[in-house]
């Protein structure tokens, strides 16, 4: 068996002991500066990822480092509190490992958000963002190596990885909760440093409206595996370069009201459309 493939039915194994029959049907990774929207979920169990045996645990400040399993608003969820980055050290395979391991207790939705420095100079710190596409031109694929056919295809295709459905509920959300909802393109760096103000113009001429060190390498995942995927970007901060401001990375405790109502909105809208 693939070693990679081995390790990952090791860590389900493990979770599905701890969780018991429950199942869930959506998968919601948070970002930085996030954590605190799992504090809504009504929780049945909850699973430090160092108690799971092999799993790659989040080293960074502002991620809580912890699987919720439970319900928003009925709706039977796994909420990842943080995650790990490949800037960290990690693999490729550990990084999506997370992703992998949702698909496989029964998540058929991959909801992602992160918090991102603005591209787009028309965008403003505190704006939300619907992701639509992506740019992964400047990371490894996650899918390097051998492929395991049990989680998909060696060469999956690309071309509706944030499925249009799912985005025409979380634009419906947005107009439901009175939210404004700027729409665009993620790219994806390796990180940690933060970028030059000649890369922020580089990934502007590219197309790219917001950037990130997460996200796109779960999408790639979650695709491959058929899990149906949309995401939500939170702007903290404009690129560097187009203001003038010394970059940080300061995690905030609280979360907007805002993008709780958006998420919860949204999570409730898509479960009606794909599971009745």
């Amino acid at each position: 068996m693939n070693k990679a493939y081995e390790k990952l039915m090791d860590c389900c194994k493990s979770v599905k002991e701890k969780i018991g029959e429950f199942e869930p049907k959506i998968a919601i990774v948070l970002g930085t500066g996030l954590n605190a929207f799992g504090e809504r979920v009504e929780k049945t169990a909850v699973i430090d990822y160092k108690d799971i045996d092999g799993f790659p645990v989040s080293t960074v400040v502002g991620h809580a480092g912890r699987f919720i399993f439970g319900y928003v608003k009925s709706v039977p969820v796994v909420v990842m509190q943080g995650r790990v980055h490949y800037y960290e050290g990690y693999s490729m395979e550990d990084v999506i490992l997370p992703i992998r391991l949702m698909g496989l207790l029964g998540a058929e939705v991959l909801f992602l958000t992160n918090g991102v420095g603005a591209v787009n100079r028309s965008y403003q710190p505190g704006d939300f963002m619907l992701i639509t596409d992506h740019l992964s031109l400047f990371i490894p694929s996650p899918l390097i190596g051998e492929n395991v056919e049990e989680l998909g295809t060696r060469f999956p295709d690309m071309t509706n990885v944030y499925r249009k459905e799912l985005c025409r509920m979380i634009r419906e959300a947005a107009e439901e909760e009175k939210i404004p909802l700027r729409e665009g393109v993620y790219v994806q760096l390796t990180g940690p440093q933060y970028e030059t103000p000649e890369e922020i113009r580089v990934l502007e001429r590219l197309g790219g409206d917001v950037v990130g060190m997460s996200t796109v390498c779960e999408a790639i995942a979650g695709n491959h595996m058929g899990m149906k995927v949309c995401g939500i970007s939170a702007v903290g901060n404009m690129g560097a370069g187009i203001c003038d401001e010394i970059l940080v990375h300061e995690p905030k405790d609280d979360i907007p009201e805002a993008f709780e109502r958006l998420v919860t909105t949204s999570v409730v809208k898509i479960s009606a459309l794909l599971f009745g």
